[in-house]
């Protein structure tokens, strides 16, 4: 794949990461009392990305995946220690588009129910790798420590210091 075909690539995936998540946002919101799991939301906006050509089967359980993975951890952010998704982006909220943080407001916020559920799982899959996609925030490599800081969604790197790929979100300062 040629250089500009990539970035194009990534720029579709980032994009499709964000509608995704105001896909779910927006199921959360309609379904209210009797909403279904967040995998099941996640799933909806996925297939209704497939079927609109946005996406393929392969490329939307990625993303979805990707989504997932970053509201268990900030879920269990908010468990653990109380605070809001401000100490989970750790930088300053005007940074962050207002619809993101909407979004991901919401979502963790209806998740509560299913917060002990999520604490055994989030352990397993808080781990960030290069190439994956994530929203913002800090990320910290696990081989060396170095912090990546995220305003924006993005496409994570490999470390600029050690070039290792394995990633945690920053721990509480």
């Amino acid at each position: 794949m040629t250089e500009p075909n990539k970035h194009e690539q990534v720029d579709r995936l980032l994009a499709a990461y964000e509608k995704m998540l105001e896909h779910t946002r927006a199921g959360i919101e309609r379904a209210q009392e009797s909403a279904p799991r967040l995998r099941d939301w996640i799933d909806q906006a996925s297939n209704h990305m497939i079927e609109l050509g946005e996406l393929t089967r392969e490329e939307a359980q990625r993303i979805a995946n990707y989504i997932e993975r970053d509201i268990h951890d900030a879920a269990e952010h908010i468990k653990d220690t109380g605070e809001d998704l401000r100490s989970w982006w750790r930088f300053d909220l005007d940074l962050i588009e207002q619809r993101l943080l909407d979004a991901f407001s919401h979502v963790a916020d209806q998740t509560s129910v299913q917060l002990q559920q999520w604490a055994a799982q989030a352990r397993g899959i808080t781990l960030y790798h290069s190439g994956e996609i994530t929203g913002p925030g800090t990320l910290v490599c696990e081989q060396c420590g170095y912090k990546l800081h995220f305003t924006t969604t993005t496409q994570i790197p490999a470390c600029p210091e050690c070039a290792a790929t394995i990633f945690k979100r920053a721990p509480r300062d």
